[in-house]
């Protein structure tokens, strides 16, 4: 089955006309029609999630990725990420992200902030951080400063801990005490964009 199949059964089995599918999404009817044919197989991701949500399905199982991977794990994302100056990461799960295995990571954060322009990194995404509490010199890291975590490029000079951003706006945090604790490793980055 495909995606479009998948989305006509989904919409056949709720009961929901192609008006009102169309409706809930802001769209004509023959683009529903054409996300039906699956004329459109790489749905966008600023389009499968709300068709997916008007749907009350996932958009890994609108993809066919469910079935087609026991590969895949629940991911938490806690909450939001600093990319920029330092705010606290709520540690309550807000919801769940699909991801093949062959990403190793633990949980994900969205970011706010645009301290990591400079890679790619904007506000809004999602970043998968693999919990562990060592970095190497360079690497892209959640870290804990005090109770407020940030995505920071991480390196250690003896006694000296220094969180570069990647945006030339931000100077770097220079620590050389307080309560430090790294979260985990970047290992990939959801771009989400409108």
């Amino acid at each position: 089955m495909n995606v479009g199949e998948r989305i006509r059964k989904r919409r056949q089995y709720l009961g929901m006309s192609v008006d009102e599918l169309a409706d809930k999404l802001g769209k004509n009817r023959a683009t529903i029609y054409r996300y039906e044919s699956a004329e459109i197989e790489n749905l966008p991701l600023n389009i499968l999630e709300p068709l997916a949500k008007a749907l009350d399905v996932t958009p890994s199982y609108l993809m066919g990725w469910d079935k087609a991977t026991s590969t895949a794990k629940k991911i938490p994302i806690l909450g939001t990420i600093a990319a920029g100056t330092p705010i606290l990461a709520e540690e309550n799960i807000e919801d769940y992200f699909d991801l093949d295995t062959s990403i190793k990571a633990d949980f994900a954060l969205k970011v706010k902030g645009d301290s990591m322009l400079g890679v790619g990194i904007f506000p809004g995404d999602i970043v998968f951080i693999r919990q562990q509490d060592v970095l190497e010199n360079g690497e892209i890291g959640a870290i804990l400063i005090e109770n407020e975590a940030t995505l920071k490029r991480f390196y250690r000079e003896k006694d000296t801990i220094i969180l570069q951003a990647e945006n030339v706006a931000y100077k770097p945090i220079v620590l050389t005490n307080g309560d430090v604790r790294i979260l985990g490793k970047l290992v990939a980055v959801l771009h989400i964009r409108d």
